[in-house]
């Protein structure tokens, strides 16, 4: 695919309390196999504790000399977990994701200008393969993650299932693509078209009639929220989502 005839794409990455994973995203964006006027960046920081915005307003001139255009906002949503509860406690998790699919949409709204890809990207992924997005884009479908996987090489995200979860990157390894009714936002490539037609990261449970969706969530009662929701949402619009279980990223313990 030459780099003149390459479509554009925007990064975009939600961030908080991210300083130690900074140097290792920026490093991982330096090396994509993707031309950088065909590329930008957004991202998003909210809530941090750990000066994450003053590393990223610091890091501006490394961000912009890679991509075409760099978009840097901040809003705070007022939420934090409480010290030493995991980000996966049930108690927490319906607030914790409903705010962040508002970041998402935010951060979609506010960098989105031209562009004919978005790709979601985790701040704290280990590693992925420079040729991630030739990969991504050249498989020609308009939603679609890699599997991401831990260091020792197991399923991460979870979010990424089909068949009311009851099957996921995990079951069928060795398959070219894989049919999802939810995703997972390590890193998801979408159409920006799609997103343009409404697609959208509901911060509410959605779907609750939908034959996608999991029959009783197993935290609230029904629906999906943030990227289950996506799916769910891009499912009711005509839109099939896929996993290509070959292509892998790896993301950071902890």
């Amino acid at each position: 695919m030459p780099g003149e005839t390459r479509p554009s794409v925007l990064i975009l990455t939600p961030m908080k309390d991210a300083v130690r994973h900074l140097p290792r995203y920026a490093s991982l964006l330096e090396g994509l196999d993707w031309p950088r006027e065909r590329l930008s960046l957004g991202i998003l920081e909210g809530d941090s504790a750990d000066g994450t915005f003053e590393m990223l307003t610091g890091m501006t001139g490394r961000f912009e000399s890679r991509v075409s255009r760099f978009t840097l906002m901040q809003r705070s949503f007022g939420f934090r977990m409480p010290a030493g509860v995991p980000r996966w406690s049930p108690a927490y998790q319906q607030t914790r994701r409903q705010i962040l699919a508002r970041a998402r949409n935010h951060l979609l709204f506010g960098a989105l200008r031209d562009e004919d890809y978005v790709l979601w990207m985790d701040c704290d992924l280990e590693t992925y393969p420079p040729d991630v997005l030739s990969q991504l884009v050249g498989s020609g479908l308009d939603i679609v993650m890699p599997h991401c996987t831990t260091t020792g090489g197991a399923t991460f995200d979870h979010n990424a299932w089909a068949d009311k979860g009851r099957s996921n990157f995990a079951s069928r390894p060795d398959a070219a693509r894989i049919r999802l009714d939810s995703v997972g936002g390590t890193m998801l490539l979408v159409r920006a078209d799609c997103h343009r037609d409404g697609l959208i990261f509901p911060p509410f449970p959605y779907g609750n009639e939908s034959a996608k969706a999991r029959d009783v969530h197993p935290v609230w009662k029904r629906g999906e929220i943030e990227t289950e929701g996506l799916g769910i949402m891009a499912a009711d619009m005509g839109l099939q989502c896929w996993g290509l279980p070959q292509v892998t990223i790896v993301h950071a313990d902890g």
